[in-house]
């Protein structure tokens, strides 16, 4: 008779136990649907920040000129200031460099004296005249200048070339302005100034 009466006492554990863990869950059946919303996921659905336009600059890494990312807070228009272009992207290369820049390693060695010129007849449509001669400027920040120009859509020919002068004056033959390459100023920078 044990044996009967333990084989009946076993189903009747096991359903008072699943009745217990089902009510135990702190979940009240209720006849109104309920929408809770979708499941909590980990990805953020922040929206970029509204009038964030991005450009390419190029800065000092140690003794390398090594291209980032800039936000800015309007569009440059490419298409029809060319010399607002270069005054845009000069005046970035001049910035102080944002805090995850300095961080990272990065210095900017383009003067902040310089300043872009107005063309001058006969210049062409590509040629962005400065307030110094290349020649005289540091190889670092030439190369800076150079690689940056070349890279915006009015300035540069081809994300490598850009043509640079120096202020105009009568009969000077060294302001004649010159065509400069970013490759070749990234492979020697010292030499920058020769490129041209």
């Amino acid at each position: 008779m044990r044996g009967g009466h333990r084989g009946a006492t076993l189903p009747l554990l096991a359903g008072l136990l699943a009745v217990a863990a089902t009510a135990g869950c702190g979940i009240r059946e209720t006849d109104v649907p309920v929408d809770a919303g979708p499941a909590p996921t980990r990805a953020s659905c922040d929206a970029p920040p509204r009038g964030e336009y991005h450009t390419e600059v190029y800065l000092v890494c140690g003794q390398r000129v090594e291209s980032v990312a800039r936000v800015l807070s309007e569009p440059l228009d490419e298409a029809q200031d060319r010399t607002g272009v270069a005054v845009a992207l000069l005046d970035q290369l001049q910035a102080e460099p944002e805090e995850a820049e300095r961080t990272a390693g990065f210095t900017s060695a383009v003067p902040s004296n310089l300043r872009i010129e107005p063309p001058v007849e006969g210049d062409g449509d590509r040629v962005v005249r400065l307030n110094r001669r290349p020649s005289e400027i540091d190889e670092l920040a030439l190369t800076q200048i150079i690689c940056t120009f070349a890279n915006s859509a009015s300035l540069g020919s081809g994300g490598d070339n850009v043509t640079l002068g120096g202020p105009a004056r009568s009969g000077a033959e060294s302001d004649k302005p010159h065509t400069y390459s970013c490759r070749a100023a990234m492979r020697s920078p010292e030499g920058a100034r020769n490129f041209g």
